[in-house]
């Protein structure tokens, strides 16, 4: 299991208990006196017992031939120990003489003789009691056992394909973040599913898996077939297979189509090899229009088996074309870093340290922490930490990087239905960045883990935000695993920044905006800050004033 704190799809992450209760509360005793007397041979007045059960009954008709009966009937019942306590009249009666026997009640007659009679008698009546309770508990044991093995057994025999949905189901059961699935009964849902689903082939169990994950109404509790559970996890491990592409929403300050904006080709992939240059737009994933395409989709999308094949296309500036990119694996370093000069009065210049985080995977905060100590070799005084456009990924390299620019506070708190459940903080001991000039960029592409960190900091006053509302999600996935190698991204808590805000579907709320001009990268960044007469152009003051 991976926990995830991303909305991208290219990022990744039973058993029942069942009781049996048994209660019969119409088996009483009851005794003429209140106080519990030990067995002593002198004689007794009166003595009444009563034993009812519900647990079995029989009736019987003229012929003498048993048959079913309800626990309704009132006096034509014969409770199912009534043979034993006749038995047990017979004997007495011969022997001692002072019992008489009514449907189960014993009432002791009154008897005058000698004092060894009834002490003779009253030790038959031990014996013949202690064979009676046998009976009893040998009856109630099997009833029981009975019920158990009924109670254990389906209804319907499971074939392998059911077996699949219903792992899916008990997964969601165990891990889904709202206990009330949507306002929805999820254990009639399964039974429901398992009678009128078809299931007969393994592409059917995986329909029947997503029509049940639509009830939820949560776009990131997803199901994820094989290739591509296999492809989230491998790109949470540094690399995966795609045509490295990272993509973003375009600003569309310039009235330009719509779609998908490439905000970075990887040095040596495929679509950096087929031309595809940053600015790019995508218009089209293998005929299919990405007007309305979220990104995650479309990363989706992108990514597939090693030496298959995607048809994109491109608007690279005025020219619409056509692109073939055949499926590599590739690497991904998550950071990017830029030293700036920017000058200032006289011969003194400031340097500015330029990062951008990309996604969230097993190498980001180790790039982070490299990043950090080149730039400083060169003398930086502040930083500035570009989140544009990163979807997330793993959450716990979320709060580690948060740690390293932190000296303490809260980083985030987990929450679940019934209110915050943990508390993620620091106390310094992993900072190595705490004390210079901070400023940290988003825009709407910044997602999920992004999120987190960008509020962290927002909230512990640790850096001023410059962009527009990030994307709001304020959700955390953990990927699971199906026998198949199948898999499930599950919703298993919601997060609140350390000022408590809840940021699903409102996002982070920068200080300030940027420039609509203002480029996505490390060139264009540093331009924008040196070229006084540039529209994008931020100085110093601006850009780590609160």
């Amino acid at each position: 299991m991976e926990v995830l704190a991303s909305s991208s799809t290219a990022l990744l992450s039973p058993h029942f208990a069942i009781s049996y209760t048994y209660k019969n509360p119409n088996f009483t005793a009851k005794a003429a006196t209140t106080q519990v007397l030990p067995w002593k041979p002198h004689p007794i007045r009166i003595v009444e017992a009563q034993l009812r059960s519900r647990l079995l009954c029989k009736r019987t008709n003229a012929r003498n031939k048993p048959r079913n009966c309800s626990n309704t009937d009132g006096t034509s019942k014969h409770y199912f120990l009534l043979q034993s306590i006749s038995r047990l009249h017979k004997n007495l009666s011969s022997k001692c003489g002072f019992f008489s026997i009514s449907y189960g009640r014993f009432k002791l007659r009154r008897y005058s003789g000698t004092l060894q009679k009834v002490i003779d008698c009253s030790e038959k009546i031990r014996r013949h009691v202690s064979v009676l309770s046998v009976h009893i508990l040998v009856g109630v044991m099997l009833v029981m056992s009975l019920s158990v093995s009924v109670s254990k057994s389906p209804s319907w025999a499971l074939t392998e394909e059911n077996l699949l949905f219903l792992e899916a189901w008990r997964t969601i059961d165990r891990a889904y973040v709202d206990k009330t699935f949507n306002g929805q009964s999820w254990f009639r849902y399964r039974e429901n599913a398992l009678r009128n689903e078809p299931m007969n082939t393994r592409e059917q169990t995986y329909t029947a898996i997503r029509r049940m994950l639509a009830t939820l109404d949560d776009p990131f509790t997803r199901f994820l077939e094989p290739e591509k559970f296999k492809s989230l996890r491998s790109g949470t491990q540094g690399a995966l297979t795609g045509v490295g592409l990272s993509i973003g929403y375009p600003t569309q300050f310039d009235g330009s189509p719509t779609g998908l904006v490439v905000i970075s080709a990887a040095p040596g992939g495929p679509a950096n090899r087929a031309g595809i240059l940053s600015g790019d737009v995508i218009l089209a994933i293998d005929d299919t229009s990405t007007e309305m395409m979220g990104i995650y989709d479309a990363a989706e999308r992108l990514q597939g088996p090693e030496g298959s094949s995607v048809e994109l296309t491109i608007r690279s500036g005025p020219e619409i074309k056509h692109v073939a990119l055949t499926r590599e694996k590739v690497s991904l370093n998550p950071v990017k870093s830029r030293l700036c000069q920017v000058p200032v009065s006289g011969r003194d210049s400031r340097r500015i340290g330029y990062i951008k985080l990309t996604s969230f995977n097993q190498n980001a905060s180790g790039a982070i922490k490299d990043a950090i100590d080149t730039l400083r070799s060169n003398s930086v005084n502040a930083f500035v930490l570009d989140l544009r456009d990163n979807s997330g990924g793993l959450f716990p390299e979320g709060i580690e990087i948060a740690k390293i620019w932190l000296d303490k506070g809260v980083i985030v708190y987990i929450c679940d239905s019934r209110g915050v459940r943990d508390i993620y903080d620091t106390d310094g001991s992993n900072a190595i960045a705490a004390s210079e000039p901070l400023a940290v960029l988003v825009n709407k592409g910044t997602a999920s883990a992004s999120e987190i960190l960008a509020g962290a900091l927002k909230d512990n006053k640790r850096a001023v935000l410059f962009g527009e509302p990030t994307y709001g999600k304020g959700k955390i996935q953990s990927v699971f695993e199906l026998s198949d190698g199948s898999g499930l991204a599950v919703t298993v808590a919601r997060y609140e920044t350390p000022a408590h805000k809840d940021i699903d579907k409102v996002g982070v709320i920068p200080d300030h905006p940027l420039p609509t001009t203002f480029p996505k990268d490390e060139e264009g960044f540093c331009s924008c800050l040196q070229d006084p007469a540039s529209t994008c152009h931020m100085n110093r003051v601006q850009l780590f004033a609160r």
